[in-house]
This record gives C-alpha cells, structure tokens and sequence, in this order.
C-alpha cells in the first residue's frame, strides 16, 4: 500500500472525543470520502492485497463497513454480502452477539448469502477490540464460507483486537 495513501488518509480523518460515548474518541472519515481521488485510492489499497487470492465474496459490516465494501467489492469483481444490525435484513437470518468496546451489539446476515465454494474477504472501517470482526467471521463459517481475510481502513493497536480474530491474514491501511 502506497504511504501517500496512508499520509493523505491519515491528513483528513479527524478525531471526535466524546463519540459515541463519554471516553471515546470516535475516527471521523466523512472527509476521505468526500474526496473522490482519496477515496478511490483508498478502495484500491483495502482491495489490494486480496487481490489475486481467489476472493468471491465480500462481507462488509454495517455501516461505515458498507461505504468500504461496496467498492473493494467491485474492485476485486467479488459479490457483496451486507451483515446488518438486527431486525435490518429483509429475509430470513443468522445472528451472532458480541461485545464491543462500549457495549454489546449483535450482527445477522442473511442464512442463503453464503455456500461452501465462497471465498470470503470482511471488510470494516475500523478494527478496534476485534467484537465486531469476529462476530461476522462467526457468521460466515456457519454460513459455510471459506475465511480469506480481512481489510480494515483503520486499526487501534491499542485494543488488541486483532488477537480476538480467526487466523486468517488481517491488513489495515492505518495504525493508531
């Protein structure tokens, strides 16, 4: 991944303290995406060191995940797979709980999105404790799909959340 990638993305992602929660300092990158180029090139680098891999599959997460994916998606010429907050999906779906820095949550994904010859990449803005991330690995293994990796736009290595996830190769374009 190119470090002008990195040093432009890092230059326009601000830091919102007190989001969503007291204590919490929230990763703002509306302003990425506002910038087509920053954006597009940002795309590419998620998608890049997936490219190659046999990727069928990409499974973003609600919702900044969604903006991410969608175009790494594209880029890899992959199927999108959204896994949503409950009660968003319109078909019938699996769930898994998990615990994330200031809570708990739960994601569902459709129970059909996913067969055995799916070769998945999971894609997310931000890679914090792991929760989030390994809960949508859980998803797709008992969809039956095959764990290729994951790209996140952001890791807070300060959270050890890579160690809460699957082995599989985990890339992130910026560490805080």
């Amino acid at each position: 991944m190119s470090d002008a990638i990195r040093t432009a993305a890092r230059a326009v992602i601000r830091d919102v303290p007190d989001f969503p929660k007291a204590g919490i300092v929230f990763k703002d990158i509306t302003p990425l995406l506002a910038d087509a180029r920053l954006f597009h090139d940002v795309a590419g680098a998620l998608a890049a060191p997936f490219s190659g891999k046999g990727v069928t599959h990409v499974v973003a997460i609600e919702s900044r995940g969604f903006i991410l994916g969608g175009p790494v998606a594209t880029i890899l010429g992959a199927g999108f797979v959204p896994v949503r907050k409950p009660g968003k999906l319109p078909s019938r779906s699996i769930r898994e709980d998990y615990a994330l820095e200031y809570g708990t949550d739960a994601l569902e994904m459709h129970v059909d999105a996913l067969t055995s010859d799916c070769r998945v990449l999971i894609v997310d803005d931000v890679l914090a404790t792991g929760g989030t991330a390994a809960a949508a690995c859980a998803l797709v293994s008992r969809a039956g799909g095959q764990l290729v990796g994951y790209s996140f736009l952001i890791e807070l290595a300060a959270l050890r959340g890579r160690g809460r996830l699957p082995d599989a190769r985990a890339e992130a374009l910026l560490v805080y």
